[in-house]
């Protein structure tokens, strides 16, 4: 090949090498300007237009009981039986279990005993204070008759008053003992655990023979009518978000069947690490099947409709630090327009109340970040315009 170029005239060499040459710079210069840095950027746009928005929260939550009952002993013991068990229904004053009442039966028979020497010595001393009572009412006739002495008179009068302190004495004993007994019994009564409220058994944490403290948990009961949703929503989209709004509620277990419920509560402190304000959502007619305690839910809650307004899709949006701003196509060139926002819809669109006006191109989606020196190509589908 060498031999052969240094065989050819000086024109004809110079051809050759221009025939190589020339096509590699169109190659070149083709790709430059159709994927290099001078290639212009790919874009939608889309015309301002006013729409009616109908604007919405989204939210994610939990859901969550607002009455739970922990239901466990006031005194330290060992747990002897427990009648119910996770899921069942309970009714109010439902024995649930009982602790051991180790020597609290006997003791209760003792106080029994002690009440009644208690009333029969009471008893005795009554019947005393009658016959001294009479003793003393004979003696007055007779000293009144002159028929006994005024120190058999005094004598009768001093048994009738002793005998009425002995009867004092009895009656606060018998008073006694029958208030022991009443403390007995309700610290016997305590060792029962009853159901405060009609529920639902959600947690048995102990069972039968475990030695439990003052306090613990045994058993928690919920009320089913006061399952509610704990919800997150953003705080740049809740504008709007009050208590007495209509929600629709989707379970994670349950896709496909929405479920009707209503704000019941704003949360009046919102969570300054995530932005996220928090909100209590219920629901309108308890689930015959009830969603589990902690189950994931989708909150949906529709907003006041908007008048027309001027509106874009929020693909639209970029920044400008914390400044939103959408480029604007003016005779083929991206201008940079700021823009202030209102509210928007789980559509995609969202309200701008300055920046813009009716039949202003804008950019929707671009395949490279823009500048406002930026060459762009207007295609109807990136994705197509890419293959």
């Amino acid at each position: 090949m060498k031999s052969l170029l240094q065989s050819l005239p000086i024109k004809g060499r110079t051809l050759a090498l221009l025939s190589v040459l020339v096509p590699l710079i169109v190659v070149f210069v083709y790709v430059g300007l159709r994927s290099g840095p001078l290639a212009p950027v790919t874009v939608t746009v889309a015309s301002v237009q006013s729409k009616s928005l109908e604007p919405s929260l989204f939210g994610i939550g939990t859901v969550q009981a607002r009455f739970r009952h922990a239901i466990g002993p006031t005194y330290a013991g060992r747990l002897e039986t427990i009648t119910v068990d996770v899921g069942d229904s309970v009714k109010a004053g439902q024995l649930l279990g009982e602790m051991d009442a180790i020597d609290l039966d006997d003791r209760l028979a003792a106080q029994d005993a002690a009440i009644a020497r208690a009333s029969a010595s009471l008893a005795e001393t009554q019947a005393r204070l009658e016959f001294a009572q009479t003793q003393a009412k004979r003696y007055e006739d007779l000293f009144a008759a002159r028929s006994t002495s005024q120190e058999v008179l005094a004598t009768k009068q001093q048994e009738l008053r002793l005998t009425q302190a002995v009867l004092d004495i009895a009656t606060r004993e018998l008073a006694r003992v029958t208030a022991e007994r009443a403390g007995l019994q309700a610290q016997r009564d305590n060792l029962k655990l009853t159901a405060p409220i009609d529920g639902l058994v959600v947690k048995r944490d102990v069972e039968p023979g475990t030695t439990v403290v003052a306090g613990q948990t045994v058993i928690e009961i919920m009320d089913p009518d006061s399952l509610w949703i704990n919800t997150r929503f953003d705080q740049i989209n809740a504008t709007g978000l009050t208590q007495g709004q209509p929600a629709e509620i989707v379970l994670r277990s349950r896709r496909g069947q929405p479920l009707e419920g209503i704000v019941t509560r704003v949360e009046p402190l919102a969570d300054a690490v995530t932005e996220e304000m928090l909100a209590k959502v219920s629901f309108t007619q308890t689930p015959q099947q009830l969603p589990p305690i902690g189950e994931l839910a989708e909150v949906t809650i529709k907003l006041s409709g908007q008048p027309q307004t001027i509106a874009i899709p929020n693909a639209a949006l970029r920044r400008n630090g914390s400044q939103p701003i959408v480029w604007k196509v003016v005779a083929g060139n991206l201008q940079s327009t700021p823009v202030t926002l209102g509210m928007s819809d789980l559509d995609g669109n969202v309200q701008v109340l300055d920046g813009l006006a009716e039949g202003d191109e804008i950019v929707v989606y671009s395949d490279a970040e823009l500048k406002a020196d930026s060459p762009i190509r207007v295609v109807a589908d990136i994705a197509g315009a890419q293959q």
